[in-house]
């Protein structure tokens, strides 16, 4: 078993690109190196206005992080981080390779965490119900709509599963997870579309405030967009969400894509794969419409929410920002962000207790709102 678990884990590293681990060292100056240092910055940034940093490496922290999150801190930069497939067949072969290590894993993932998956068919819309064998008393009656993350482009099919996965087993719920349409042959709003159709057909049999809307990345803006959308359709809404590290503004906007920018070694940079996924995704649509930054749209009236993001993360002013408009707006709103994560390390590794940790937040938050 213990193998098993070592060979998740680099699975789950695999999936995202990760090829090794470093930590990078760094001397911080003193005495007159310092002086002149101070003296060069103060200079750089006397006006009001852009600040300005000196080059500098970052040490991976230690201090209230556990080894295997050291691990995937230090890690170097995914091979893929800048891509730029020109056509059809150039993204669905980055897709298809970037899929093949997660799928892999999946048989050992599922026995690890005692879940089953079963794939299904919700309103014309391929997706998987992942049961934990282990089901608490209490959420016999309730169900989870799981909305995965990946960019709009990543994470087909059974690939996208690992952190239904996570969620069905650390928190003992039942998880519709949504196997949405995506680009290149599918660009906006197809992956909204089925997500609605999906949600549309679940109400029907499981009160509303018995179930929670989640996702990362991509996935947690499309629960806010879901949300948004259910509001305008008139569609009840789900008692509770979680949208980890939400994609909630897909343009350049918000202070850490430029703070966090060649920092976070999962997203690295907006300018690589990111925004160009990001385009493809759009095909030409304003990246202000709500559907495709929730942000921009109107969160009155939203179910209590709980975020997770990193210090590090890319979307960590995505997530502030998103956690800000919701208070702003009187919902209930918690934010959990962890020392030193870039972008979603938070669901990576399942033996690292910052995962238990931010899932079982999850379900603990859940649990708290969702009706019996």
């Amino acid at each position: 078993m213990k193998n098993n678990i070592k060979i998740l884990a680099v699975t789950l590293a695999a999936a995202i690109g990760f090829t090794g681990c470093a930590q990078t060292q760094s001397q911080n100056p003193t005495g007159s190196a310092y002086t002149e240092l101070a003296t060069r910055q103060g200079a750089a940034n006397a006006q009001p206005g852009t600040r300005n940093s000196p080059p500098h490496s970052t040490l991976t922290p230690v201090q209230d992080v556990s080894p295997q999150m050291q691990a995937l801190i230090g890690a170097p930069y995914p091979p893929h981080f800048n891509a730029d497939p020109k056509n059809a067949a150039e993204w669905k072969e980055l897709i298809a390779r970037r899929a093949a290590p997660s799928i892999a894993g999946l048989p050992a993932m599922k026995e690890k965490m005692g879940v089953t998956v079963e794939p299904v068919t919700i309103a014309g819309v391929k997706a998987f119900v992942v049961t934990p064998k282990n089901m608490p008393p209490a959420n016999r009656g309730r169900l989870l709509m799981h909305i995965h993350g990946g960019g709009y482009v990543f994470g087909p099919g059974e690939a996208a599963l690992p952190e239904a996965i996570l969620l069905a087993s650390f928190g003992g719920f039942k998880v519709v997870s949504v196997d949405y349409r995506m680009p290149p042959d599918f660009p906006y709003p197809a992956a909204m579309d089925d997500a609605m159709a999906v949600w549309k057909e679940l109400v029907k049999t499981t009160p509303p405030k018995n179930m929670a809307v989640f996702g990362t990345s991509t996935g947690g803006a499309m629960t806010l967009s879901l949300v948004l959308r259910a509001k305008t359709e008139r569609v009840p809404l789900p008692g509770a969400i979680a949208p980890g590290t939400p994609w909630s503004d897909i343009a350049k906007i918000g202070d850490t894509y430029e703070t966090n920018e060649w920092i976070d070694n999962i997203l690295v940079t907006w300018d690589g794969w990111l925004g160009r996924a990001a385009k493809l995704y759009a095909g030409g649509a304003d990246l202000k419409d709500p559907q495709l930054s929730p942000i921009y749209g109107d969160f009155s009236g939203f179910p209590p929410s709980i975020l997770t993001t990193g210090t590090r993360d890319l979307f960590l002013s995505n997530t502030v920002r998103t956690h800000r408009k919701l208070r702003r707006a009187g919902v209930e709103a918690d934010l959990n962000v962890y020392e030193g994560q870039s972008h979603a390390q938070y669901g990576l590794n399942p033996d690292a207790p910052e995962t238990k940790e931010a899932f079982t937040d999850i379900a603990r938050f859940f649990d708290r709102h969702l009706g019996r």
